[in-house]
């Protein structure tokens, strides 16, 4: 019996796609879809500049209180960022800063790099400083940096957490000693447990390496608020570990 082809099934070639327009819902949809993009772009985009200028600040603010010649590189954590700042206070921020520099008193020792981590950076105040409600930080003291401050060459000693010490008289050669090095009060770092590595210990080598280890040697322009928590010896120097709380970034009275 004849059939009419109207009853038959469309069918189109392989690999074939029904192309048929959206309906009036669907462009609303999709217009919908677009506009909700472009405003969360927009935002977001809002927000990183609102970002950048918060690192600007505290990059100007650290830049000044503590005196380094080049500003920090400074990263706020978490978004968004304005309601941070509406807040008053920046959830987490990553700082860090290099060659801060320890004038004053005696045997100055600068900061050769300074990482630090700071919770609850207050965005008001004084535009030279900077306040945190908790403070984590590394300061790494380059064993360059701590030749100079003691007098004598210091490099990385044989044992975990020790150093050598090396004096080189005219006519005597290398005198080396061995020294552990700990934290002790006022952030200061203490060389103790000296021991001879090589050369002879003369009476003027002894009154030499005692006065260059003897005393604490202290770790002056550090943020106000932070302590001395540890200390560990690498290759390159040593990493002196801070923490504190409500801890403020400002110039020490007593390195200018």
């Amino acid at each position: 019996m004849y059939q009419s082809h109207c009853d038959e099934e469309p069918h189109y070639g392989d690999g074939a796609v029904d192309a048929s327009p959206p309906t009036r819902t669907g462009w609303r949809m999709i217009i919908a879809a677009l506009s909700l993009v472009a405003v969360l772009v927009g935002g977001v985009a809002v927000d990183r500049i609102a970002a950048v200028r918060a690192e600007r600040r505290t990059a100007k603010a650290f830049q000044d209180g503590m005196g380094t010649a080049d500003r920090p590189s400074v990263h706020v954590r978490g978004f968004p960022v304005l309601n941070q700042l509406a807040a008053g206070s920046l959830d987490h921020v990553d700082l860090t800063a290099h060659d801060i520099p320890a004038g004053g008193g005696t045997r100055p020792l600068p900061v050769t790099k300074l990482t630090v981590g700071m919770d609850g950076l207050k965005t008001s105040g004084s535009a030279d400083e900077a306040h945190a409600d908790s403070v984590t930080a590394t300061a790494f003291l380059s064993y360059a940096d701590v030749s100079s401050a003691l007098g004598v060459r210091v490099s990385q000693g044989d044992e975990s957490g020790r150093v050598d010490a090396t004096a080189s008289p005219p006519l005597i050669g290398d005198v080396t000693v061995s020294a552990a090095v700990s934290t002790a009060s006022g952030n200061r770092v203490a060389f103790t447990d000296v021991r001879a590595e090589q050369g002879d210990l003369l009476p003027p080598l002894t009154s030499l390496l005692d006065k260059a280890l003897d005393e604490p040697i202290r770790l002056r322009n550090v943020p106000e608020g932070l302590r001395l928590r540890s200390v560990t010896t690498t290759e390159d120097g040593i990493d002196a570990r801070f923490t504190g709380r409500s801890v403020t970034f400002r110039p020490d009275p007593s390195s200018a």
